[in-house]
């Protein structure tokens, strides 16, 4: 099984995924894990991923190009993907 997890903090897994039930998994070859870090698709000196909020509400509003190449480079790799936003998004 093959989970490619997308993010602007790809540091945060690193001992989660390394020292856990999923790093033992992944030692044996039963799961494969990568992580891709949005700011590697952005085409910006300061690799900017967040834009203005609209509404004038409080958060972080990710901008869609990243994201858009990010998806597009996995579905070139991948032949038969399946895109999961949220753990309780529905299939």
């Amino acid at each position: 099984m093959k989970f490619d997890i997308i993010t602007i903090f790809p540091k945060i897994f690193d001992s989660y995924f390394n020292e856990s039930i999923l790093g033992r998994a992944q030692k044996k070859n039963l799961i494969q894990i990568n992580i891709h870090n949005l700011r590697d698709y952005t085409t910006d000196k300061h690799q900017t991923v967040d834009d203005t909020p609209y509404g004038g509400g409080a958060g972080m509003v990710l901008k869609i190009e990243p994201i858009w190449r990010c998806v597009q480079f996995l579905k070139s790799q991948i032949p038969n993907y399946k895109l999961q936003n949220t753990p309780s998004a529905f299939q």
